[in-house]
């Protein structure tokens, strides 16, 4: 008997690759400003830069920082296959860099007034990740 796929489950989780040394740079301490220069395509070392910016009320910079992790991070998901929809777990740890520039963004805008652009980066975290947006937003 063949199997047939499940034409309604949506699209598979988008996990996307590890960049070790990124990680471990950032992981050991080294300024994200640093890592950010020398990886710009890791979103972590930008969602790192967001929130240090924004801790310390300096929110258009956080802005510009989220928003550069963001585009970076996009560029990688539609590299691993991911059409504009689908689930972005939380769990697999590469991806947390992506998914914290958009809450990064979506806070930023928030802070900023941007209502619009803050409730679509907000509902697009929690179509994505309902973990990432539990966590990061103190769920």
């Amino acid at each position: 008997m063949e199997s047939q796929e499940n034409l309604l489950a949506g699209p598979p989780p988008t996990l996307l690759p590890d960049l070790p040394e990124a990680r471990e740079a950032l992981a050991s301490g080294a300024k994200a400003s640093d890592v950010a220069a020398s990886f710009p395509a890791y979103p972590a070392a930008w969602a790192a830069l967001a929130d240090e910016y924004f801790a310390a009320n300096h929110a258009v910079t956080s802005y510009a920082f989220a928003r550069t992790g963001y585009h970076r991070g996009l560029d990688q998901l539609r590299r691993a296959g991911w059409k504009g929809h689908g689930p972005i777990p939380w769990e697999h740890e590469p991806n947390r860099g992506f998914l914290r520039c958009l809450f990064a963004l979506a806070r930023a805008a928030q802070s900023i007034g941007e209502k619009d652009e803050a409730e679509r980066c907000f509902t697009f975290l929690r179509d994505s990740s309902g973990e990432a947006y539990n966590e990061l937003a103190g769920r």
